[in-house]
């Protein structure tokens, strides 16, 4: 396979990838929960598991009332996941987040938070979460959060092009959205607990990808399904099919629904088992949530003091 750090070029629509494919939903979801069932890491493998998940995590607030004060105590949080002593009693040093994850019009404020580090802001954009906008105003939103300084922006797709199965105007839009991106890596929701069917996941995944997209993102925390482990292993698939075809690693990140350590982990486990290693990465896995990062805490300082926490004693994302 070719760098992963190569961003994906794009490549026209090939209908032949993906219209054949029928996904049997009751064989994921028995996969889905087989892999969770036979991994649990315990103990020093696991908390080295959950370490992993806050350096892959994409710190996220994406409220009708956030301020720049809030903005600027989440890039605090992102800089600092850990209370000190749990890093002193880990033996670790420099650990951050992902990338933190803003509204466009809080992009400037996240980038002046996060002055000196290498800490990459995150922008929703494209009418997040409907895209239900004209598509110049979609690609001039995308145009706004790059010149603001985005360097990683997260796009929606157009959720009837799938139901109808218009597969080259949403490879066209995407391809569109990708060129406003410019130098900022893109990731496309695909808003999963919209699309019906589990096919219809796996063909707009291999739609978005062969539009260009840096990322495939299953949903943007508003739907009223979000992440689901099923879903999250058809995504993987389809990454997997991609890679075997054109040498590109695409990466992957989950988004709404999970809350705990346990979905850090059982995330992890998916990716592993499904894509190897190297998805183990934040330059091709990023786990969209802030809530569980409390919780995860709560586990690590039990792992350094034996002793657990209340929740109240961690400051929240």
């Amino acid at each position: 396979m070719t760098d992963p750090h190569l961003r994906n070029p794009g490549f026209p629509l090939d209908r032949s990838w993906f219209e054949e494919i029928a996904v049997n939903t009751p064989a994921a979801e028995a996969r889905a929960a087989q892999l969770v069932a036979s991994r649990s890491p315990k103990k020093q493998w696991q908390a080295a598991w959950l370490v992993n998940a806050i350096r892959c995590m994409d710190l996220t607030t994406l409220s009708g009332d956030d301020t720049e004060a809030r903005v600027a105590r989440l890039c605090a949080k992102a800089r600092a996941p850990l209370a000190d002593h749990i890093l002193a009693g880990l033996g670790l040093e420099g650990l951050t987040t992902g990338a933190v994850c803003v509204y466009p019009t809080m992009v400037a404020a996240a980038v002046r938070a996060l002055q000196g580090t290498e800490i990459p802001v995150a922008s929703v954009a494209t009418g997040f979460p409907a895209g239900l906008m004209p598509l110049p105003l979609r690609l001039a939103e995308i145009r706004y959060a790059v010149e603001q300084g985005a360097a990683e922006i997260d796009i929606v797709i157009s959720r009837a092009l799938v139901l109808r199965a218009d597969w080259a105007q949403l490879h066209d839009e995407i391809a569109a959205m990708r060129e406003a991106c410019g130098a900022a890596h893109m990731k496309a929701i695909l808003a999963t607990g919209d699309l019906q069917t589990l096919s219809n996941v796996y063909k707009a995944a291999m739609v978005a990808m062969q539009a260009g997209a840096d990322f495939i993102k299953t949903s943007t925390g508003k739907e009223g399904v979000n992440a689901t482990l099923p879903v999250s292993l058809v995504m993987a698939r389809a990454l997997r099919d991609f890679g075997a075809r054109t040498g590109v690693k695409i990466g992957f990140k989950p988004a709404g629904g999970m809350k705990t350590a346990k979905d850090a982990l059982n995330w992890q486990i998916l990716m592993k088992e499904e894509l190897g290693t190297d998805w183990l990465r934040p330059d091709l896995f990023r786990l969209g949530a802030s809530s569980m990062l409390g919780d995860i805490e709560r586990q690590l300082e039990t792992h350094v003091t034996g002793r657990y926490a209340a929740s109240h004693r961690h400051a929240l994302a």
